[in-house]
């Protein structure tokens, strides 16, 4: 690369250079004359044919390095591939919004999108009716043109069909010669059950028709997943707070617990905490295209009156007497401690 020809124009002593370079490569890739080299010295390894006594073939070498360096497609000579014009189309992001419990239980959705599509009159070539893309004149068709610079043939990308070897001199009517139109589409999406926001739904070749005849792209529809009045998700699971009466807490009972599938019977035990946590089994959210569900999470909170009639200020005055709270700090043992950190 430090002294190739195009970095060193009209310089002998890099040219000189490079020769020497590639037959030192020509003798270090070849066994054969690697070993004759090692064994009688230049004299015997220089007889290929070749000015300057290296392998042509192994310009081949080079061309592949240099063509991904510098971005010709042939060096030294080397034939070239013609470049289609074919190319995929571009991938769309379309945001949909969900209710929650559209997410959980899976909906059916309409989605309006604007993308290109293979323009019909011309079928993607971009060309008139009845016409086709005729030869590049500046490349023959090749998709490349070639420069000679010395003793080297280089060959590059054709700057007129853009390495396609063809151009398109009548263009279409319809889509003025990009074989593509832009139109809106209403897209049927299925959302599956137990979706969480910020989903994506992949719709493969939804996406923008591919230029002259090349593959469409995707289409990917982003959820967004309105939050819950009373529930809370976290994972497959729901949480909810459910507020309960002091005497319901401290007697006991049966309450009925709002689930996303109807009321569920919960029995709260007496002598029940503030903060107490119920589990109630698949009652949650099913598992995304899986089996299952997640389970639902009651958290009970005593409830204080704001206001008291007279009779119930009796009452809890008399309660307060049969069973009377200190309000002291408890001083548990170093046992009783370490016990409830295992429990």
């Amino acid at each position: 690369m430090t002294y190739h020809p195009d970095r060193n124009p009209n310089n002998p002593e890099a040219e000189d250079k490079f020769k020497e370079i590639t037959e030192a490569y020509a003798i270090l890739a070849d066994g054969e004359k690697r070993s004759l080299y090692d064994r009688f010295g230049h004299a015997d390894v220089g007889g290929g044919g070749a000015p300057g006594g290296f392998d042509p073939a192994i310009f081949q070498d080079f061309g592949d390095i240099f063509g991904d360096i510098f971005g010709f497609g042939d060096v030294f000579g080397q034939g070239g591939r013609r470049r289609s014009r074919a190319q995929r189309g571009a991938d769309l992001r379309e945001d949909l919004h969900l209710e929650f419990e559209e997410a959980v239980f899976g909906t059916d959705k309409q989605v309006n999108v604007r993308r290109h599509e293979t323009c019909d009159a011309c079928r993607g070539h971009g060309a008139a009716p009845g016409k086709a893309p005729v030869s590049c004149r500046s490349c023959n068709g090749r998709g490349q043109v070639r420069y000679q610079q010395g003793f080297f043939s280089i060959a590059r990308t054709c700057p007129t069909c853009q390495g396609a070897g063809s151009v398109v001199t009548d263009p279409c009517p319809k889509c003025k010669g990009e074989g593509r139109l832009l139109r809106e589409r209403v897209v049927e999406a299925q959302v599956p059950a137990g979706v969480e926001d910020g989903t994506r739904i992949r719709f493969t070749g939804l996406g923008e028709a591919g230029a002259f005849g090349g593959p469409a792209g995707d289409l990917y529809i982003v959820l967004h997943v309105k939050e819950h009045a009373f529930f809370e998700r976290e994972g497959n699971d729901l949480h909810c707070v459910v507020p309960i009466s002091f005497p319901q807490a401290a007697l006991g009972t049966e309450i009925m617990v709002p689930t996303l599938e109807g009321e569920h019977k919960l029995k709260v035990p007496e002598g029940t905490q503030s903060g107490t946590s119920f589990r109630i089994r698949n009652k949650g959210v099913p598992v995304l295209n899986g089996h299952g569900k997640g389970d639902l999470f009651v958290e009970v909170r005593i409830q204080t009156p704001g206001k008291l009639g007279k009779r119930q200020r009796e009452l809890l005055a008399e309660l307060a007497e049969l069973s009377p709270v200190e309000n002291k700090p408890q001083h548990r043992s170093l046992l009783g401690r370490v016990k409830d950190m295992f429990v």
